[in-house]
C-alpha cells in the first residue's frame, strides 16, 4: 500500500553549534518521503518555484517515490527557511522565512493519486491542507502535522482541519499552545475532543506519548543518540517512517501504531546525525531495523 504526502519543499539554511549548512534541501514533504520510502511506495505532491536548485528525481533515485505530483511553477520562488539551534538543540529558532510559492494556490493532486488511502498532510497552512484533502476520494487514514505559527494565527482553521483527519502529530510545545494545558496527558485528552481519533505528541529526545479515542495510551522513549548534528526534519522523518510502516502493514490498530511510532523514533534518530538528508540518503532499511531492535530491547515495549 502506498502513502501520499503533500507538504513543503524548501531551500534551508541551518546553523547549529556543530556547523552551518547553507541553501540545502529541506521541507516537510522531502524529509517525510525519504523516511517513508524505506517502508512503502510514496506518492509525492508538492510545488517549487522555477528557482529551485534541486533535482528531486536524483534525490530519490533508487527509491519508490512517484514524483508525478511535483509542480515546478514558473514565475514563482521556492519556499525558504533560515533557522538556528542552540544548547541542546531541542528548539528551532526561525531566523527568516519566505513562504513564496507556499502562499499561492496548492498543487493539484494527480488523478491517479486521488484514490490514496494513507495520506499525510505535512506542515503547511491549514487552509491548504484542507484544500488538498478535498481533492482525494475516500482516504482511509489521514494524518496531519502543524506548527506554532498556524496555532497562533490560524487556530480556527486548524480546528476545522482537526474535524476531518484521523490523527494529529505535533510536538509538546505545540500541544500545550493549542490546548492551553501545561500537562501533556491533559493536552492529549483535549486534542482528542477536537476531532482526531489519535494524537501523537513528540517530546524530542524524550520520545513521544500517544492517545486514541478509546483511551489507549502509548509511551515510547527516545533512542539514545550521541552524534546529534542537526534536528531539522526529524519530526517529518518520524511521521514518514510511521506512516510508511502503517501503509505497508495496511493496519492502524493499537499494536501496529505502537510499532509504527517506534520505527518513526529510530528513523528520526538517524536524520539528526547529519545536515539535511546526508545521514539517511545512503543507508539501508537494515540500519533502521537494527536501531528498532535496540530500542525495543532498551525500552522493553
Amino acid at each position: 500500500m502506498s502513502v501520499l504526502v503533500t507538504g513543503s519543499i524548501g531551500i534551508d539554511t541551518v546553523t547549529t553549534p556543530l556547523g552551518k549548512s547553507e541553501n540545502c534541501l529541506g521541507g516537510s514533504a522531502v524529509y517525510f518521503a525519504m523516511a517513508a520510502s524505506f517502508f512503502s511506495p510514496v506518492r509525492f505532491v508538492g510545488v517549487v518555484g522555477a528557482d529551485c536548485p534541486f533535482d528531486l528525481a536524483k534525490v530519490f533515485s533508487g527509491r519508490d517515490v512517484d514524483l508525478s505530483g511535483l509542480e515546478i511553477r514558473g514565475g514563482s520562488k521556492t519556499f525558504r527557511w533560515k533557522g538556528s539551534y542552540q544548547g541542546d538543540m531541542s528548539q528551532a529558532m526561525t531566523d527568516a522565512m519566505e513562504l513564496n510559492v507556499l502562499s499561492e494556490r496548492p498543487p493539484i493532486v494527480p488523478e491517479h493519486f486521488r484514490d490514496s488511502e494513507y495520506v499525510f498532510l505535512a506542515n503547511t497552512h491549514p487552509t491548504l491542507q484542507i484544500q488538498l484533502l478535498e481533492q482525494l476520494r475516500l482516504p482511509k487514514f489521514v494524518v496531519a502535522d502543524t506548527m506554532n505559527c498556524w496555532i497562533d494565527g490560524q487556530a480556527e482553521e486548524l480546528k476545522r482541519l482537526l474535524q476531518r483527519i484521523n490523527a494529529l502529530i505535533l510536538n509538546d510545545g505545540e500541544a500545550k499552545m493549542l490546548t492551553k494545558c501545561d500537562n501533556l496527558a491533559a493536552a492529549a485528552q483535549e486534542l482528542i475532543k477536537m476531532g482526531p481519533k489519535v494524537v501523537i505528541i513528540k517530546k524530542g529526545s524524550h520520545g513521544s506519548i500517544s492517545l486514541d479515542s478509546e483511551g489507549h495510551w502509548i509511551v515510547v522513549g527516545g533512542y539514545p543518540t550521541v552524534h546529534l548534528k542537526d534536528p531539522t526534519g526529524a519530526g517529518d522523518a518520524f511521521a514518514g517512517a510511521l506512516m510508511g510502516y502503517l501503509a505497508s502493514a495496511d493496519r492502524t490498530d493499537i499494536k501496529s501504531l505502537k510499532t509504527a511510532i517506534a520505527y518513526g523514533t529510530v528513523t528520526a534518530s538517524l536524520v539528526i546525525e547529519g545536515f539535511s538528508l546526508s545521514s539517511v540518503a545512503s543507508i539501508s532499511k537494515a540500519v533502521i531495523d537494527k536501531r528498532f531492535n535496540e530500542l525495543k530491547e532498551i525500552t522493553g515495549f
